[in-house]
């Protein structure tokens, strides 16, 4: 029989089932992400319900990944809300679905494509949650979940372009890139545990390989994008993050491999992650200027 509960406590349990800290990272990065693209012409009610539309859906997510996530929290995470009782798994449900009808009401007074988008991006993540976890494709899923942000955000603040979808491919090699990396420390770990990630799929040698190739791929659209004029940005930024790729690709060649110690690989990823925000970002301001 479950204890009773405080209000206190199932308002932090469901605090705790938004996943705050990561979920927090992703509402500031849309936000400063339609500033930049509204900029000029910033209507300030367009960014609220761009941030908070796109809130509710991570809401959704994170809320329903601790419901399907239940059974295994209670061998390994005892800090976990529906672990601990503070929320019961019925009531994390609910509240997920209620938080994808809420992000669906306010992207009705967008741009229709942004519902769109975001619809997808809901499937992607609710698809991860509900059986693709531990799966090769949870990486590419991961990935183009990431890649959508940005056309989400240009199309709900009425920015897009005729180059505007290109930030998705981009985005989506940059994210497998940065899924792989994030992923190398604990390869020996998910084989052991028998996950069938892309990272466990392609092995320590094929991770370390497929990293700064998928960086090199990215830029090589970017730039094949940029000479053919799809985009019209300054010659000298295309040269800039074409120069930045090469730079980080040489150390990633250079000084890291699969044979060296394994604290060696946190350190790769946090190059991978950096190269990858900066060309990210890059693009980003290629494709709306």
């Amino acid at each position: 029989m479950d204890k009773k509960r405080s209000i206190a406590e199932i308002a932090w349990g469901f605090f705790l089932l938004t996943h705050p800290g990561p979920v927090t990272l992703h509402v500031i990065a849309v936000a400063m992400l339609a500033v930049f693209a509204a900029w000029g012409h910033l209507v300030w009610l367009t960014i609220v319900l761009v941030i908070a539309a796109h809130a509710a859906m991570q809401w959704s997510i994170s809320m329903i990944n601790d419901y399907c996530d239940r059974r295994l929290d209670a061998l390994s995470k005892p800090k976990k809300p529906l672990v601990r009782r503070l929320v019961l798994p019925r009531e994390a449900l609910i509240a997920g679905v209620l938080m994808a009808f809420l992000m669906v009401i306010l992207l009705l007074f967008l741009n229709p494509l942004a519902l769109l988008i975001s619809l997808a991006y809901l499937a992607l993540g609710q698809a991860y949650n509900f059986g693709l976890k531990s799966t090769a494709w949870s990486g590419l899923i991961f990935s183009l979940a990431i890649a959508l942000i940005p056309l989400y955000v240009l199309a709900g603040v009425n920015r897009i372009a005729p180059a505007s979808p290109w930030v998705v491919p981009v985005g989506f090699l940059i994210g497998v890139a940065l899924n792989l990396a994030n992923s190398l420390p604990d390869i020996e770990g998910d084989q052991a545990g028998d996950a069938k990630t892309l990272a466990v799929i392609l092995g320590v040698k094929g991770s370390f390989i497929a990293c700064p190739l998928l960086l090199i791929v990215a830029a090589a659209l970017i730039g094949t994008l940029s000479v053919l004029r799809v985009v019209s940005a300054q010659p000298w930024l295309t040269a800039a993050l074409l120069l930045i790729v090469v730079l980080a690709v040489g150390a990633m060649l250079l000084f890291f491999e699969p044979k060296k110690p394994l604290q060696t690989r946190q350190i790769y990823f946090y190059l991978v992650a950096l190269t990858c925000l900066v060309v990210g970002i890059g693009w980003f301001i290629m494709v709306i200027s």
